[in-house]
Formats: structure tokens, sequence, C-alpha cells
């Protein structure tokens, strides 16, 4: 007993000294209520970089209650976001720029924002953790209704829900507004209302409100006709605009987020970019609980990682109610528009959301493509020197010169490049993806990718994607070694979206698959092996790939319910087109 209490001793005197320093945020006024939060958390963090030295580990530690942020209070930042609306500065509600070993500790804060704003962005930092703590806002852009009656030719009749601010506008429209912002919706999910799972065969909603007009039980819109929206369907009313993340990392090195529940985001719950290692640990893109009046939580992806590095790892999540995937990871693919002597290229950045941060360091390695075919064209290559076409901020057009000389035609081919070196190896694992829009998960990277023990219930579209794409999303990375393990899929496939050709979907984009000689996934037998999971379905496709060279399927068990009327148009329960080395048995 004695040595047990020495060994005590010891430990209390040990671990304060691990933790480092610990600052109380309520001494600097930063507590429940408290008003022009993001100015003084700022103030707060620049008075504690000046005590503390280079390396040293600080904790900012929060009191549990509720903190409100207001975007017209904010921090003014410039970023430029992978796959979100780009404007020239954004409102942060606490930005991490430029720190080493801080953790934010919220002890159980509750987060609310206010007007479009980023609630946290992470820049440039090493070694840095958030935990404890949620993130929401206290009037989403995403209009939730509910249909009160179906007129048929007649109009919809819906009620918004009590928190919803909206208007008709002098043109007859309807509008929703809040602090800084006005929308008009024009697309929209269907809920069940009692099991929330996405409403069968309704996929996006594409509706207008146009002469709506006050009826005695809610709005009567004439034009909005859809005879599967019936009294009592939950409809949340949305646009295509993505304005702002959750949480923003960028630039980082080993990053941690443990504890955090994001409720609502203008963009997606977190986008990570050019970052070397993220650690999700119970980080959940949810509800509040069972009882939430909402449905929905973000407006994009629950999780979504551009050109990174080092390891991805998610796991113990809950991901629900998101207008999208629940993580997508990928690189990004830049289009060659010119050459300049024997080793430069200018290359551009090509899809609108995806513009004006880093893509690449000197020293990377990186392969050229033909997009046609979408086949590695050329030796490999490392970068030497990379230049954006301007000051460097906001850059559409890069001029990239590598140490050796190039093998390519630009005359004679749609040419892109990827950046190998930003490619990361994922671990997806414990999570539950629920009710959401479109997919569950989408992977694109050569390293080793580990989808184990989840459950995909009712994601609506196929619940994993392995894509790839210089055509259209241009989002990089051919599978080369994953496996896909231990999980429960129930009840995908229940809309259609884009690439969801099953429940398992392998869907690279490929306008000339006919003239291609390679394979775009895979190169090695069992390259992409999936095993050991249950599929309780009740339509047909549980299986299509496309482009594979090596692929196992086996061990897995297959159940056939009648929940849902089947109606995908592949009837084929495995769909093989142009692969090689494929397994399939169960």
């Amino acid at each position: 007993m004695k040595r047990i209490i020495i060994i005590l001793l010891l430990l209390s005197i040990i671990c304060p000294a691990l933790e480092g320093r610990i600052f109380e945020m309520s001494a600097f006024g930063i507590k429940p209520g408290a008003t022009n939060l993001s100015e003084k958390i700022s103030s707060a963090m620049e008075s504690i970089r000046k005590e503390t030295g280079h390396g040293d580990s600080v904790t900012l530690r929060f009191l549990p209650g509720r903190y409100d942020f207001h975007s017209t209070d904010a921090l003014q930042r410039t970023y430029y976001i992978s796959n979100h609306d780009q404007s020239e500065q954004q409102a942060v509600g606490i930005a991490i720029e430029g720190w080493e070993n801080l953790t934010l500790d919220g002890c159980g804060a509750e987060l609310v924002f206010h007007g479009v704003i980023i609630p946290f962005a992470v820049i440039d930092s090493k070694g840095c953790s958030i935990k404890n703590l949620s993130i929401d806002f206290e009037n989403p852009q995403t209009a939730q209704v509910r249909i009160i009656e179906n007129r048929g030719a007649g109009g919809i009749v819906f009620r918004p829900e009590s928190w919803v601010k909206y208007r008709i506008s002098r043109d007859s429209v309807f509008e929703v507004y809040g602090e800084g912002w006005a929308l008009r919706p024009s697309t929209g999910i269907a809920f069940e209302p009692d099991t929330r799972h996405i409403l069968w065969n309704t996929g996006d909603l594409f509706y207008s409100t146009a002469g709506v007009k006050e009826t005695e039980h809610g709005l009567l819109a004439p034009q909005w006709q859809d005879s599967r929206l019936t009294p009592g369907t939950v409809v949340a009313m949305r646009t295509w605009s993505r304005p702002a993340p959750g949480i923003f990392l960028y630039g980082n090195t080993d990053t941690r987020l443990t504890n955090i529940k994001v409720h609502y985001a203008f963009g997606m719950g977190l986008i990570a970019q050019f970052c070397d290692g993220v650690t999700l640990s119970g980080f959940s893109v949810c509800l509040k609980n069972e009882n939430d009046p909402r449905y929905f939580t973000t407006q994009a992806d629950a999780t979504h990682f551009s050109q990174c590095s080092g390891t991805i790892q998610s796991s113990g999540g809950l991901y629900e109610g998101m207008m999208d995937d629940a993580i997508n990871v990928h690189g990004v693919y830049l289009k060659v528009t010119g050459v300049k002597g024997d080793r430069s290229v200018t290359a551009r950045f090509m899809h609108d959301q995806a513009w004006g941060f880093r893509w690449g360091c000197p020293g990377d390695s990186v392969r050229m493509l033909n997009a046609d075919v979408m086949e590695y064209t050329g030796s490999l290559l490392h970068i030497e020197s990379i230049t954006p076409d301007n000051t460097g901020h906001g850059s559409k057009e890069l001029t990239i010169t590598f140490r050796e000389p190039i093998e390519i035609d630009p005359e004679r081919m749609n040419i892109g490049i990827e950046n190998l070196s930003r490619t990361p190896e994922v671990i997806f694992s414990d999570n539950t993806v629920r009710n959401n829009r479109a997919r569950g998960a989408l992977f694109s990277s050569p390293r080793r990718t580990v989808v184990e023990n989840n459950v995909f219930d009712h994601t609506s579209g196929s619940a994993i994607l392995l894509c790839g794409d210089c055509n259209g999303w241009y989002e990089s990375g051919a599978c080369r070694d994953i496996l896909i393990k231990g999980n429960r899929f129930i009840n995908a496939l229940t809309s259609m979206y884009q690439f969801t050709t099953a429940v398992i979907s392998i869907y690279p984009e490929i306008p000339d698959l006919h003239n291609q000689t390679a394979y775009f996934h895979g190169g090695h037998p069992g390259a992409i092996t999936i095993t050991g999971n249950t599929f309780e379905t009740f339509d047909i496709p549980v299986l299509y790939a496309k482009s594979v060279d090596g692929l196992v399927f086996k061990d897995n068990t297959i159940s056939v319910n009648n929940d849902y009327r089947p109606f995908h148009k592949n009837r084929n329960r495995f769909l093989l087109e142009r692969t090689d080395n494929i397994e399939i048995s169960y």
C-alpha cells in the first residue's frame, strides 16, 4: 500500500508538469455570457504567447457554459479554402495561427455562432489540439419546414419551424435571412418524420417558391409540385452555397481534435488542407440528441481532407444529417496549361471551389497523367521550384520546375498533374454514418486505407465510393491498398446521386475508357479487399467496380429485406467494367 501511495504522489507531481502551462481563460474575461469574444480570445492568446517560451506546452482552459460569437465582432482573415466558396475576407471566431503544442480545452463549453463565420481556424501550427466542446449556430442557413398539405397541381403548403427567420420578398419568393445574410432556397432534402431517414427515392429536391403566399396553416407555394411529399414530411430547404466551414485546418502538422460535436456549419464540418497528420477521436457532426427538433447538420461534408499527408484517422465518431459525405479524402489534380523548356510547366487549379492554396513544395514527387484515359504518362518527377502566378494569395495558376526533364506533349493529350507526396494513409474506424445526403465515405489515396468496424445506416447514396477525377471535380488519388472490413451497411441507395452505382461503388471518372490500356485503381492482387462485412439491403446492387486490377470480395454476408421497394437501375449484384484479377465469393 505504501508503494502505491508513493507512486500516486509521484504521478501527481509529474502529470501537471507534463501538461505544461495552463491558462484559465476566465482570467482574461472570457466567460460564458461575455461579448466580443473573438477579439478577447485573440488578445489573450497574444499575451500568453509573450509569457511562454518557444516549444512550451500551453493549455487554454474554458469554463463550461455557453459562449456566443458574432461575425460582426470577429477577426477578419483571407483564406482560400478547398471545396468552399471563395471570398475576399472571412470572419473567424478563434484563430490559432503559428502555434506549437497548444491545447484548447473547452471543458464542455458550448460555442454558439451568429452570422457567416468560421468558428475555428488552425493555421501553420504544430502539435495543436482542440477538445471537449460543441459548435453550433443560432440561425442556420438551412431552413427546415414541414409539409402541411399537398394540393397536387395547386402546390404545397409548408410551415417553417419556429426558429427559422423568413420573409416573403417583394417579388413573392420565400426568403430566409440571418445576421449578414439572406438566401432564397431552391433545393433540399426530404426526411421521414419518425425515422429521420431521407425519404425514399427522392434525392435532391428542386422547386420554386415564386408566388408564395400566407395561408391559415402555413405558406402555399403554388409552383412547388411534388407528389412524393406527403403531409408530415420534413424538408431541409437549402442552396448550394458553402461560405464557411466549422473548423478549418491549413498547413498544420499533427493536429488532434477530440470529443468535439459540430451541430451545424455553413459549409463542411471540418476541412483540412495541406496538413500532415490529423487525428479525430470522438469527433462528431451530429444532432444535439435524439429529441433535437432539427433533422440536418452541416451544409456539405462532415469532414474533408484535401492535399494532406501523414495519417488521417477518424474513430468513434457520429456523422448524421449532413448534406454530403461523412469523409472525403483526396488530392488535387492540376491541369497543364503550357510548357516552358524541357523542365517547366504552367499548371492550373480547375475547380471553381478549389484554388489559391499551397499545392506542393520543392522535393515533392509528382506524376503526370493523360486525363482522357486516366493513365500516368512519363516518369516520376520531383519539384525543384513552384511559383504562383502572383504574390501567392489566391493564385489559380502555378509555374512548376522539375529536377528531371518532362516527357509530355500537351498539344496531343489532356494532361493533369498529381502530387504523390501529398497523399495520406487513412484509418476510418468505429464510426456511425447515418441519415445523410449523397454518400457515406469517399477515399482517393494510393497509401494504406483501412475502413473498419463502421456502421453505414441509410446513407441514401452509396455507402463507400472510391473515385478519382481529372475532368470535373479534379480530385486525385487512385486506391492501391485499401481494406474494407467488419462494417455494417444498412439500406444504402435509397436515392440516386452522382457515382452511386452500388452500395460500394468504385467509380473513377474516365472519359475514354475504351482506349485505356492500364487500370486506374489497384495494381496488384488484393489491392482492394472487402471482407467480413454485413450488407442489409432492399435492392440488388452491392458492388460496382470500374478500371480495377486486384479486387477481393469474400466472407461477406448479404441479406435482403422489404423495407423499401427496389428501384435502382443497376440490376446486378456485382457489376464489373474493365477489371482484372477479381475474386468474388460470399
